[in-house]
C-alpha cells in the first residue's frame, strides 16, 4: 500500500552521495521505482527485470520509548544511506539487484510521540498505541514487497518493527515464519501493549511466528518471566555467556546448528538488534557485547539459508554517541552498511 510509503527517486538521495573519477559507487548501480506506477505492479515488474532486494527505512523511536527506554533510533536509516550509497561497486559486490524503495511514513506519529513522557502511565499507554499504529503502516508497505517475491532489507527504528515485518511476510506467504535473532534481549516481554520489547511475543500470539532462536541472549538482561514465556512457547536461545564468557560453543557452530533446524517450507527472517554490538551508538548501549564482525558473520550465515526472506537491522541511535551526532552517524553507518553487504554476500554464496 503506497499510502504509507515515501517512495524515493535518485533526487531524494543526492544529499547523501558523492562521486569520484574512475569509480562506480553503489548509488550509481542501484535502482529506484517509477513514481507514477502503482506500487504492487511496479514491484512485480522490478522483480522481472532482475531486482531481488528492496531497501526500506523506518525513522522512529516510538517503540523503544514505549518499552520504557531511550529515544534516538530515528537516524539509523540516514546514517546507513550516507555510507552505503557511497561504497564502491566492484567485482566483489555489485548492487545491481538492489532497489532503494524509500521509507515508511511516520513523521506524524513521531510528532505525536515527542511530548510524551514514558515515566507517566497515561503517556506510556499513548506511546504503545502509537506503536500499534506504526505496525499497520509497516505491514502495509512491506506486504507488496513480499507479494512480488522480493526480499526486504529493513533498517532503522526499534525492534518493535519485527512484528509488522513478520506479519507482512506471514500474510503474503500464508504461512507462519521462522526467525533467528542476534540480540541480548529475547524481545518476548508481556502482551501489555506494543513496544520494542515484545514484538516476537505478539507475532507468536497472532500466529505469525512458528519457530524462533535467539543468539547471544544476555543472562542478566532478561527477567525470568521472559525466559519462561520463551521456553513455554517451544523457542530456544544461546546465551552471550555460553558464547563469549564460557566459550563452550562457537558462534559459527551455534548459528549453523540453529539454522539447520529451520525447514525450507517456511520463510525465515534474519534479525539483528545492533545493541548486541559493543560500543555501538544504540538505544540500549553495551560495552559487553559482540564485535561488528561477529554480527556480520551471523548475517552472512543467515543469508545462506535458502528460506531467508528479509534482513532487519534495528535500534541504531547515532545521536547517543558520546562524541556527538556526526560521529554516531559515521559509526552506525559503517556498521549497518557492513551488515547489509554481509547479507548480499551470503546470498551470492548461498
Amino acid at each position: 500500500m503506497s499510502k504509507w510509503l515515501n517512495r524515493y527517486s535518485e533526487a531524494d538521495t543526492q544529499s547523501f552521495t558523492t562521486s569520484r573519477a574512475n569509480e562506480t559507487r553503489f548509488w550509481q548501480s542501484i535502482s529506484y521505482l517509477d513514481h507514477t506506477a502503482p506500487l504492487e505492479s511496479a514491484l512485480k515488474d522490478a522483480a522481472q527485470f532482475g531486482i531481488r532486494y528492496v531497501l526500506v527505512g523506518i525513522n522512529e523511536d516510538i517503540g523503544p520509548r514505549a518499552n520504557c527506554g531511550r529515544g534516538g533510533a530515528i537516524q539509523g536509516w540516514q546514517a546507513f544511506l550516507k555510507r552505503f550509497l557511497n561504497l564502491p561497486s566492484n567485482e566483489f559486490l555489485d548492487p545491481k539487484s538492489v532497489l532503494l524503495l524509500g521509507e515508511v511514513k511516520c513523521d506524524d506519529l513521531q510528532s505525536q510521540s515527542k511530548p510524551l513522557d514514558n515515566t507517566q502511565a497515561d503517556d506510556l499507554a499513548q506511546l504503545r498505541s502509537l506503536c500499534g499504529e506504526l505496525d499497520e503502516r509497516v505491514t502495509a508497505v512491506l506486504k507488496p514487497v513480499f507479494d512480488a517475491g522480493l526480499e526486504a532489507i529493513v533498517i532503522g527504528g526499534g525492534h518493535n518493527n519485527c512484528y509488522p515485518i513478520l506479519k507482512a511476510l506471514s500474510t503474503s506467504e500464508a504461512s507462519p515464519c521462522n526467525a533467528i535473532n542476534f540480540d541480548p534481549h529475547a524481545d518476548f516481554r508481556a502482551i501489555e501493549g506494543r513496544h520494542s520489547g515484545n514484538g516476537f511475543h505478539y507475532a507468536y500470539q497472532d500466529g505469525y511466528l512458528h519457530d524462533y532462536h535467539v543468539v547471544g541472549m544476555h543472562e542478566q538482561k532478561n527477567n525470568q518471566t521472559i525466559i519462561s514465556a520463551l521456553t513455554n512457547a517451544g523457542f530456544t536461545y544461546t546465551t552471550y555467556q555460553t558464547l563469549q564468557v564460557m566459550r563452550s560453543r562457537s558462534l559459527t557452530s551455534d548459528c549453523t546448528h540453529s539454522l539447520a533446524r529451520f525447514k525450507t517450507d517456511k520463510p525465515l527472517g534474519i534479525e539483528v538488534d545492533v545493541d548486541a554490538i559493543s560500543g555501538m551508538p544504540v538505544s540500549a548501549f553495551t560495552n559487553c557485547g559482540f564485535s561488528v564482525s561477529d554480527a556480520e558473520h551471523f548475517v552472512f550465515l543467515g543469508a545462506t539459508h535458502s528460506a531467508s526472506r528479509y534482513l532487519h537491522l534495528c535500534e541504531a541511535a547515532p545521536v547517543t554517541h558520546p562524541n556527538g551526532l556526526e560521529q554516531g552517524i559515521t559509526e552506525a553507518g559503517q556498521a549497518l552498511s557492513g551488515l547489509v553487504c554481509s547479507y548480499l554476500l551470503g546470498k551470492q554464496q548461498g
